[in-house]
């Protein structure tokens, strides 16, 4: 890769705003020893496998060598998190010193384990004021207890996309941006094809469609999951019952769950050509930012808009709200070289032209305060209504826990359960969930 002679260090006033050039390096930062001025080769593991997503990648380590050009960086990609913690459990040379995750649901346990660096000494050192550089939401889930052993890479947020063509031909003129309107325009938007099959339907909201996990469309609630004692409390929370019960009226307002089952059995792969949206058989739908681009290239045969989520009828001054979660990425704590991986962990997440280009060329949300307003940033409105759901102060990223994402997969099988029938009581059933989750939290710490 090309290389040319390092910068000069930037100036007071950009260190001041978290905006450092990476070219200027202080040895010994935090509590590692090795002087990232010298000659190294680091090894980052990433999840991008997409020919397009690599070549995003390579193309940023190689514009990082060239401010760095005494630091080599090998990269591996497509590479599960599973396979990261073995290595890092395993530690030694053939580990890695850079590690990225695609899931926010183990920062928890990476921060609590100590498996991934704590990165406070590095910023403070380097002059990066987190505050300044990330919005909350992003530190709350790149960090647990006081240990931000990650810093947020890209970001994805939630909302709607919608058929604008589906829309007019119900006479619809807008999105819907309550719970109550959003089941009436469900209602308007399907369309059967004979007693118990669909043309289409208005939304799909059975859980295990897609993106449909129950914790993104929860996310409209601003729910609460552990008290100040780290307790699960969901059943102490007014708004799990009312969220089931609006997943089960959108459900009865379009045929009821089982004749929305066999209808699901029926779509494409999503990331497919057959994807349910694509071919006209959903008319709104829950996604992230890069579907847009999966439309454009797909050459999708309708005209179709992106939009918040509707909120519950209580909370509309929350409208524009979403479920957030991204990229996340840190330091090992077996590196040798953890300064020179911090100059690559803050390359790739806090400098602006950086952000922005890599958020261009994947089309995921940038995660920096200055990229979410530079000028290069992709202009299209589509895009930057992810931007806007980013920023709200109400949007909900999932709190971190000790034992990764452990309470998201016994919510995701509750709920489960609770469309298809089979929770008689739904208050006796959560405190049995809760039971569940405090139990499992207590067994990861044992």
């Amino acid at each position: 890769m090309p290389r040319w002679r390092m910068p000069t260090c930037a100036s007071a006033a950009l260190a001041a705003a978290g905006l450092l050039l990476s070219g200027c390096a202080n040895p010994s930062v935090g509590s590692a020893n090795d002087d990232p001025t010298k000659p190294v080769t680091l090894k980052f593991w990433h999840g991008w496998s997409t020919p397009g997503e690599v070549k995003a990648v390579n193309d940023s380590i190689a514009r990082f060598e060239k401010l760095h050009p005494n630091i080599t960086v090998e990269a591996t990609g497509n590479v599960s998190d599973e396979t990261v913690n073995q290595a890092l459990r395993a530690g030694g040379d053939k580990a890695p010193d850079v590690v990225s995750s695609f899931t926010t649901n183990n920062v928890g346990q990476y921060c609590e384990s100590g498996m991934w660096a704590n990165l406070d000494p590095f910023m403070k050192k380097t002059g990066l004021d987190k505050k300044k550089v990330f919005p909350k939401t992003l530190l709350d889930y790149t960090s647990y207890r006081g240990s931000q052993c990650a810093l947020p890479l890209l970001a994805d947020a939630y909302g709607m996309y919608y058929n604008k063509d589906a829309f007019e031909e119900a006479g619809i003129e807008r999105p819907p941006r309550t719970m109550s309107e959003f089941k009436k325009v469900a209602e308007k938007l399907t369309v059967r094809s004979g007693k118990d099959s669909y043309k289409r339907v208005g939304f799909m909201p059975n859980f295990r469609f897609y993106q449909n996990s129950p914790d993104r469309l929860f996310a409209q609630w601003g729910p609460q999951y552990f008290d100040a004692k780290g307790d699960a409390r969901l059943a102490d929370d007014p708004s799990t019952y009312t969220f089931f019960k609006t997943a089960r009226q959108l459900a009865d307002a379009q045929g009821g769950y089982g004749d929305l089952e066999r209808f699901r059995l029926t779509f494409g792969d999503e990331m497919s050509s057959q994807n349910a949206f694509l071919t006209g058989k959903v008319a709104m739908h829950l996604d992230g930012e890069w579907r847009g681009l999966m439309l454009d290239e797909a050459k999708a045969e309708f005209d179709w808009d992106v939009a918040p989520l509707p909120v519950p009828d209580d909370q509309a001054d929350t409208y524009g709200r979403g479920f957030i979660t991204g990229t996340v990425a840190g330091i090992a704590h077996s590196s040798k070289h953890q300064n020179a991986a911090w100059e690559l962990v803050r390359f790739l997440t806090a400098d602006t032209d950086q952000v922005v280009t890599f958020a261009n060329a994947i089309h995921n949300v940038p995660s920096t305060f200055a990229a979410l307003t530079s000028p290069k940033l992709d202009a299209d409105p589509t895009f930057r209504t992810f931007f806007d759901i980013l920023e709200n102060k109400h949007s909900k990223a999932l709190p971190p826990s000790v034992n990764g994402g452990a309470y998201v997969v016994s919510l995701q099988d509750f709920a489960y359960s609770v469309e298809a029938g089979r929770v008689g009581d739904l208050r006796k059933g959560l405190k049995k969930l809760d039971d569940q989750i405090d139990a499992d939290t207590l067994q990861s710490k044992s």
